[in-house]
């Protein structure tokens, strides 16, 4: 079949000769013209062949010779009109080469900036490869507006209160059986990309310390039933109201918890429990913690108390003490190591926390000595310990000797209560009956960063040199300041110490000042003197992303602020939670990859420096919307959301706050500061009501 013809056209195959008059025409004017493209292209015939490359020379060419024996192709030079559409077609083609050799110029430069922004470049130099990274980002976010920054759907009612990597159901189905599928599993699950909204009823909580004994039940999932018929000891200190749950500790009509206190304090040789700081502790964890009535309690006398417990869908033990404004998380003694370091809490407390401890050959009683401090207590309260039956007193038994093997002293038994204190001296461990079990763990085991690994059925934490006795280190609050020995443990100086503490002191004021228009009008503004300031408890629950050595968190208790931080250390970069743990707080190791173990709507400001610097300077399995969209999970209606980092990365995030639904604003810290602030709040949305 004839292809269509250009008017005025014939076919006939061009001869040798006409070849040869368009080679000799064409270098004589790529010769007037001053161009070599011999050097570009590596073809003998300079103009020859950047047309071939568009149109090509071969026997199907649409244009032929005339009967004139002339070529009536336009492209032939032989007329006015031909040349003027040769230089047309010129100008076209290096058109196209200048625009190939500038995106070229600019991968090229994008590519040294990722690669060189680990420092040992100047300052000018950095800064002036971030503005061109800078630009390229407003440049994109302009052409993909429509696609980029498509807002995001709000997720569906099933996943109000749904916490990722903590689904039963799926765990079965998977295989997990016998206890394990209340385990932590990440890697069988796709988060989704969905924003979650507020029950339809949801109220914003109480200011502290009113929101620690009162809680609205909407916030939480609950039912009457479960609150009239909880049985643990610490559940039952609760009265149900028409909207509200009531903690009342004190009351006579409850088993009170602060009696319990006293006496676990008076086991101890204590007077009461207000001399918990005086024998050392600080910081408790408490397993299976009930609705935390007993950290409530104990935080009148500055004692700092992680509650733990296993996921549950419904009454959960954990999101009831988050909503009262009290540290708390999603774990479980089944199958895996706490994400805490060794030595990490001066007592360890579990009040019929449903936790066999003679399971599995006393494999939960070598984690939980993991955790403990040397010196530091255990206290369990369990009917177990006065049972008459057989097989309960043949299980107190062996608990009973596992301790001894621990090197745990029993202090003290009343009632269903035993005090034990883990020994301080590391020669009891040799000292032990036929080299009773359990071994100690080797040198080399790694105490420090225990992220979820299988539990270990060996003694660990006896080499390390952080093995200090509760009652040798300083009492709170003088333990936030750790001497030159403690630092030096961590490679650090007691003048960059002191230097760090500075600079968060400092950076906290600065946060304080900027939060203060932005809660008190209508438009963004600089903070001015008719702005009153925040009010010390208009937060509570603080989540630090990447919490360094912990300045953030001294920095906002000196500065009189009435919160508790959950101190987050990420995996990608130095662990300093050990040294966090010691300075008297609490935190936990995580991967900002994976969902945070914790339920919707936990913290009221969430605070991250140099965490998209840290994530994003390499390769990661999610993106920086993943993490925002899991930020967005955690944080309460009305909360904030503070991000100190670079340039172009504080663009970048900025871009995806549309797509979020957050109010945004970015920060100048100096002028002449390579770093940004921005300044975040969510909005209130919730279920409309059937």
């Amino acid at each position: 079949m004839s292809r269509p013809l250009h008017r005025g056209v014939s076919i006939r195959i061009p001869d040798s000769n006409n070849n040869d008059l368009w080679d000799s025409q064409s270098k004589d004017k790529t010769e007037k013209e001053g161009l070599d493209r011999r050097g570009s292209f590596g073809h003998p015939s300079p103009l020859r062949s950047p047309f071939k490359l568009l149109f090509s020379d071969n026997s199907n060419s649409k244009y032929g010779i005339g009967e004139n024996g002339f070529s009536s192709d336009p492209f032939i030079i032989g007329t006015p009109r031909s040349r003027h559409k040769l230089v047309l077609l010129f100008l076209k083609f290096s058109l196209v080469f200048i625009v190939i050799l500038a995106l070229a110029g600019s991968f090229w430069w994008t590519i040294s900036i990722s690669t060189a922004s680990r420092g040992h470049i100047y300052h000018g130099y950095r800064r002036l490869q971030e503005n061109l990274v800078s630009d390229l980002l407003d440049i994109g976010e302009i052409s993909y507006a429509p696609s980029r920054l498509k807002e995001l759907e709000f997720c569906s009612e099933e996943f109000e209160n749904y916490v990722p990597c903590f689904n039963v159901s799926d765990n079965l189905a998977l295989g997990f059986s016998d206890g394990n599928e209340f385990d932590r599993q990440c890697h069988h699950e796709l988060r989704p990309n969905c924003l979650v909204l507020s029950p339809p009823n949801y109220k914003i909580p109480l200011r502290w310390p009113t929101g620690r004994d009162i809680i609205w039940i909407a916030n939480a999932k609950i039912t009457a039933q479960e609150v009239l018929s909880s049985g643990s000891f610490t559940k039952r200190m609760m009265m149900l109201d028409e909207e509200q749950i009531s903690f009342r500790s004190a009351s006579l009509m409850f088993d009170g918890v602060e009696d319990y206190s006293h006496q676990i304090a008076e086991m101890i040789g204590l007077r009461n429990e207000s001399s918990f700081i005086q024998a050392g502790v600080r910081t408790i964890l408490d397993i299976g913690c009930g609705y935390g009535s007993f950290g409530a309690h104990l935080f009148q006398s500055q004692l700092l108390t992680m509650c733990i417990a296993s996921y549950e869908p419904s009454g959960s033990q954990v999101q009831l003490t988050l909503e009262r404004g009290l540290p708390a998380m999603v774990a479980s003694f089944t199958s895996k190591q706490l994400p805490y370091p060794s030595l990490s809490f001066d007592m360890l407390h579990c009040a019929r926390c449903g936790i066999d401890w003679d399971r599995k050959d006393g494999i939960l009683m070598i984690e939980a000595d993991r955790l403990l401090r040397p010196g530091g207590y255990f206290v369990w309260t369990s009917p177990l310990t006065n049972a008459r039956d057989k097989d309960s007193q043949k299980r107190w038994k062996f608990i009973q000797s596992f301790a001894e093997n621990l090197c745990w002293d029993m202090l003290s038994q009343q009632d269903e209560t035993v005090v034990w204190k883990k020994t301080s001296k590391r020669n009891c461990y040799s000292s032990r009956k036929n080299s009773s079990p359990p071994p100690l763990c080797g040198r080399g085991y790694d105490v420090e960063s225990p992220y979820y690994r299988e539990l270990q059925n060996c003694i660990g934490g006896t080499h390390s040199s952080r093995w200090i006795s509760v009652q040798e280190r300083e009492t709170w609050p003088s333990r936030d300041h750790l001497n030159k020995k403690e630092l030096a443990i961590f490679g650090l100086q007691s003048d960059e110490f002191a230097e760090d503490s500075e600079s968060w002191k400092a950076a906290v004021r600065n946060y304080w000042s900027l939060l203060s228009p932005l809660i008190f009008s209508d438009h963004p503004k600089r903070p001015g003197d008719e702005d009153p300031p925040p009010p010390y408890n208009m937060l509570r629950n603080v989540l630090d992303m990447n919490a360094h050595v912990g300045g953030f968190n001294s920095a906002m208790l000196q500065a009189g602020k009435s919160i508790w931080v959950m101190n987050v250390v990420p995996l990608s970069g130095l662990n300093y939670l050990p040294l966090i743990q010691d300075r008297g707080y609490v935190g936990v190791l995580h991967d900002w990859c994976e969902a945070f173990p914790t339920y919707p709507r936990t913290y009221d400001l969430v605070h991250a420096a140099g965490l998209l610097s840290l994530e994003f300077a390499q390769q990661r399995s999610c993106t920086m919307l993943d993490m925002f969209i899991e930020i967005d999970r955690l944080l309460r209606p009305e909360g904030w959301i503070i991000i100190r980092d670079t340039v172009p990365l504080i663009e970048s995030a900025r871009a995806l706050t549309t797509r979020l639904k957050w109010d945004a604003r970015v920060v100048e810290i100096e002028s002449d500061s390579d770093q940004r602030l921005l300044i975040c709040q969510k909005p209130f949305f919730k279920r409309q009501a059937n």
